[in-house]
């Protein structure tokens, strides 16, 4: 007895299904890079803040430069390790890690210059990553699955 597998021929109606899925692989992964990213911040950074509470010192932030740098390096972190574990590779981690400094570029001469508040640069550089981070998926769509 011979068992016969039908395939279905693609579809308009299958075709959009695919293209829906990819679109919500894509989004699913954005956020999951988010996440990862503020669970990074607000673990790497607090443990951060309670070793210098123990050793007796306090975060110098009286220098938004050093809080921006700090806050881009534990988002960093818990996205390489989480981008390593989803099993990309080290190019596009460390890529994307690089995305969380490059508004920095831009904006600590405007913090030099006062254009920007000292108040306001945390602020400027999250809105910043977000849209840096999609630009650096859709360059890569495949691995991300766009």
């Amino acid at each position: 007895m011979s068992v016969v597998m039908e395939t279905q021929p693609q579809t308009a109606q299958t075709r959009p299904h695919r293209a829906t899925h990819r679109r919500w692989h894509f989004f699913r992964h954005y956020l999951e890079m988010v996440v990862a990213m503020f669970v990074g911040m607000g673990v790497i950074g607090g443990a951060v803040r309670g070793i210098l509470a123990l050793a007796g010192s306090e975060f110098p932030e009286q220098y938004p430069e050093l809080t921006s740098l700090e806050m881009a390096l534990t988002m960093s972190i818990g996205m390489v390790v989480w981008m390593r574990y989803r099993g990309h590779g080290w190019t596009s981690t460390l890529e994307m890690a690089a995305v969380m400094f490059v508004p920095l570029i831009v904006l600590f001469p405007l913090l030099w210059l006062e254009i920007i508040e000292r108040g306001s640069l945390l602020m400027i550089e999250h809105i910043a990553m977000l849209p840096l981070m999609y630009l650096v998926m859709l360059r890569r769509r495949a691995e991300y699955g766009g």
